[in-house]
């Protein structure tokens, strides 16, 4: 048993633990097994461990201050699974994103510049820049405000989230299968899939394709549909070259991420509220880790704005691109993004979330790790 520094940080709608670089294995293979270790994993309680037992609350972030021209920190994403001995380190999330800048200026990795401090990202897992624009009061994170998101009860000080250049994140590639829409065979039928990696990969279905109309919340899609998205899921990690079809829940669970899409529409959302069709351009439902995401991970809002803007996209036939601002229906509410154009072309895509420190102090391990901190 061994005693490790963490903080526990609420990011956007996700919640994760955060750790110093310095205070991971030395031996970068054992990363796997510590994070499993500490966060009770595989077991869907994660009875023994730190984790939420759901898959927006089993997440990692590792950080660490660059010695990188331009960049402040570089920030490991890492998706610890509850029901296998398995993390992928495969993608990014931009929820837990969120919470890198404020982590970054309370451990003192960044210094607080007042009104704003600007935190610019690397995160490793992507190669990809993200600029953090945080709040800072009395040489502190401001944690308090007046900005509400959906899936977060109350309010909090806003957090500017700037994805810069994020196509190819994952594959290198734009569209992954070199083609903005493909045709696939599934067991109901053939559809047409749009594979796209802007920030993350997703895979794009017409909810009308898979017996859906799109309003769906997270508690009315049957283990049946599950089983049907995750086969549509699994061809398309198969397209994108991360394991074969049969092996993709198990080698590739986080990405691509499957996202239904539909026009708008007027639905309750999960807290009881109406969201009209006329205040949203589409209606959007993703998976996470093979189960139905409460709200809407902000790669995948950050996905869904760029491929708004691609032709011959399954999403060109669904969302009416006539500003700047993107508005995603979700389950728990409507998103919003900004998008940065020069010339034409899509430089940047902003979100807005809200962030805060939960918990600061120690996780034991149930196995014996190599840390060179302790030896400091």
């Amino acid at each position: 048993m061994m005693r490790v520094p963490v903080v526990i940080m609420r990011g956007g709608t996700s919640k994760g633990v955060f750790l110093d670089y310095k205070d991971m294995p030395d031996d970068r293979s054992l990363w796997n097994d510590f994070l499993l270790d500490i966060m009770g994993s595989p077991d869907r309680r994660q009875i023994d461990g730190i984790g939420g037992a759901n898959s927006l609350t089993s997440k990692a972030a590792i950080i660490r201050k660059s010695g990188l021209n331009d960049i402040d920190v570089e920030y490991t994403f890492a998706q610890v699974s509850i029901d296998n001995q398995l993390v992928d380190f495969k993608g990014n999330c931009g929820n837990i994103s969120s919470a890198v800048g404020p982590y970054a200026i309370q451990q003192g990795l960044v210094p607080a510049i007042e009104p704003i401090t600007r935190v610019k990202i690397l995160n490793t897992n992507t190669q990809k820049v993200i600029i953090a624009e945080v709040e800072v009061e009395n040489g502190r994170v401001k944690t308090d405000g007046l900005c509400s998101i959906p899936g977060v009860p109350g309010t909090g000080s806003p957090i500017y989230l700037s994805f810069t250049n994020a196509e190819g994140a994952v594959t290198g590639k734009l569209f992954p299968t070199g083609n903005p829409t493909d045709r696939i065979q599934t067991p109901n039928g053939d559809i047409d899939i749009s594979i796209i990696d802007v920030a993350n990969p997703l895979v794009f279905v017409k909810a009308e394709d898979v017996g859906l109309n799109g309003s769906e919340l997270p508690n009315e899609f049957t283990a049946e549909k599950l089983a049907e998205l995750e086969e549509i899921r699994s061809i398309a990690a198969e397209m994108c070259q991360f394991s074969t079809k049969q092996e993709a829940t198990k080698k590739s669970p986080a990405v691509p991420k499957m996202t239904i899409i539909s026009p708008p529409t007027t639905y309750k959302d999960v807290t009881g509220i109406e969201r009209y069709g006329s205040d949203m351009d589409c209606t959007i439902r993703m998976m996470s880790m093979q189960k139905p995401h409460q709200a809407l991970a902000i790669t995948g809002a950050i996905c869904t704005t760029a491929g708004a803007f691609l032709k011959d996209t399954i999403l060109s036939d669904v969302i009416s691109v006539e500003q700047d601002v993107i508005r995603l229906g979700h389950p728990a509410g409507i998103m919003e993004t900004k998008v940065d154009l020069i010339a034409g072309h899509l430089n940047a895509i902003k979100v807005v979330r809200t962030a805060r420190m939960i918990f600061e102090g120690y996780v034991y391990t149930k196995k014996d790790y190599h840390f060179s901190y302790m030896l400091a």
